[in-house]
């Protein structure tokens, strides 16, 4: 399991909290999540077959750390550049 990320933005005179993390191959899915005053306000859950273009039922072969970690990275940088376009709400 991958450790995640976390970003604090203010956008719009909000502040926003984005954390993106690995579920782990048990379960199998890159999860991000939008904060607003504690509250998750948007949630991304992705499963590793969508990201890393497994076949279905081939996520169960453990994939390489380092694709998990830059499709985890993908995803939070993505849900970033959607939030301070305008574009997630």
């Amino acid at each position: 399991m991958e450790k995640g990320f976390n970003s604090d933005i203010i956008y719009r005179g909000m502040t926003f909290h984005v954390q993106s993390e690995d579920w782990g191959s048990d379960n199998p899915y890159v999860v991000t999540r939008v904060f607003s005053e504690g509250a998750v306000i948007k949630s991304v859950k992705t499963p590793y077959s969508e990201l890393l273009g497994f076949g279905p039922g081939s996520w169960r072969r453990r994939p390489d750390p380092q694709a998990i970690r830059s499709a985890l990275r993908s995803q939070h940088e993505k849900i970033l550049d959607l939030l301070v376009s305008g574009q997630l709400f």
